[in-house]
């Protein structure tokens, strides 16, 4: 009972000490605030009106004779060349001055010109113009298509980052048909992946992010290949076009994305069946103003390896010949373990238009083995009269008919004893 009456007396003081302390606190702020607001008032500050009234007098002389001597206020030297206005009690003031003047306006002027001048406060639409992207806008004739997409390899992930972003001009019968894409990495022909099928549009945008898991060891040697299908109403699926991308150690360095567009190739019915030793497709061109011989060598297919190991690799040697001698060779980065490479890969030669009636080009495919050896699969020369008959001169003489052109052609390989 003691302890509980306690408790309360306890309380009870604990109670008024607060309230102590918080009528202390109020009462010191009140004051605080009240000699922030208090002033002591000037006696005689009431000037006496001169008999000129408003007149405007030195601001010098008025001061002194407005101010009662008592009162030390007296305008300072800095202040005493800038102008005054009196006011009803006879006192000065300064005349306010506008701190942002209005700015005077240019003449105005028709040109657009960047350098010439334009009336203030208006835009200029010369400098706000973006780029134009010719990639959305020059199309070749007889394209099937263009595919936009981006690659990133991350290295320590082992990860291949691959988005399918957008597709134009699509060749398709109709808008009710549907538009779809498969990717592979080759040279694994069966496991893919697939983009959601796009209805009522010829440029789908897509915007689709697919992973695929390769090592850093062999993502060099992989191609990726987009499949561009057209699905009808009984979901059959028709291929319009295709796109074959190499991974080169360019395109993956980094570690960053790196956004590309192609254009859609239709898959080649030239050659079919393939031919014994297989088959190589490349391009040719050739610059007269330049003296420039230019060959892309794209792919082969069908190859008759030797070893059936997924070690194998297989290159493409390109020689320019002039009377049967060895003038320079170039070679392809090596694929490994495939029979249908991809390469797109471009190696230009300088030769003169007095030359070509005695220059020839060879390319071989070889396959490397163990040490530095390596065994012929198969060989083509294309090249005048001089060397070469049937498919292989057609395609020379095409390449000279159309200069500056890339001319695209299959040839059958020939095995034959390298010299």
């Amino acid at each position: 009972m003691a302890e509980q009456v306690a408790l309360v007396i306890g309380g009870i003081l604990g109670g008024l000490l607060l309230l102590l302390l918080l009528i202390g606190v109020s009462y010191y702020l009140w004051k605080r605030l009240c000699a922030t607001f208090t002033y002591e008032e000037l006696s005689g500050t009431t000037a006496a009106s001169s008999a000129q009234g408003d007149a405007i007098c030195p601001p010098d002389a008025r001061t002194q004779a407005s101010r009662p001597p008592g009162v030390p206020f007296v305008v300072p030297p800095s202040l005493q060349s800038r102008d005054w206005v009196p006011l009803s009690s006879g006192e000065w003031a300064q005349v306010p001055q506008d701190p942002y003047p209005a700015p005077k306006l240019l003449p105005h002027t028709t040109s657009s010109n960047l350098g010439d001048a334009c009336v203030a406060g208006t835009i200029n639409p010369e400098l706000y113009k973006i780029p134009e992207d010719k990639s959305e806008a020059d199309f070749p004739e007889g394209c099937l298509g263009r595919l936009w997409f981006s690659v990133e390899y991350q290295q320590e992930a082992e990860r291949l980052l691959v988005g399918l972003i957008k597709a134009q001009r699509l060749h398709t019968p109709s808008e009710n048909c549907g538009l779809l894409v498969k990717l592979h990495l080759l040279p694994d022909e069966r496991r893919f992946l697939q983009s959601k099928t796009k209805r009522r549009t010829s440029s789908p945008q897509f915007d689709e992010q697919f992973i695929f898991q390769v090592s850093s060891k062999s993502v060099t040697q992989r191609v990726l290949r987009f499949s561009v299908y057209l699905v009808d109403r009984q979901r059959k699926h028709q291929l319009l076009g295709q796109v074959l991308f190499p991974l080169k150690k360019e395109t993956l360095a980094g570690n960053c994305r790196h956004i590309l567009w192609r254009d859609l190739e239709a898959e080649s019915l030239e050659v079919k069946p393939p031919s014994e030793f297989g088959d190589l497709q490349f391009c040719l061109s050739y610059n007269d103003r330049l003296n420039r011989l230019t060959v892309v060598v794209l792919r082969a297919k069908g190859l008759r390896l030797r070893e059936n190991t997924s070690f194998v690799s297989v290159f493409v040697k390109v020689s320019l010949m002039n009377h049967n001698k060895f003038v320079k060779c170039k070679k392809t980065s090596a694929v490994l373990g495939s029979t249908n490479p991809v390469y797109s890969e471009t190696f230009s030669f300088k030769a003169n238009p007095a030359e070509l009636d005695t220059a020839s080009l060879s390319l071989t495919v070889l396959q490397s083995a163990e040490g530095d050896r390596s065994h012929e699969l198969g060989r083509v020369v294309v090249g005048p009269y001089m060397y070469t008959r049937g498919r292989e001169l057609e395609h020379w003489n095409e390449m000279l008919s159309k200069p500056k052109e890339l001319v695209k052609r299959w040839h059958a390989l020939c095995c034959t004893t390298e010299p």
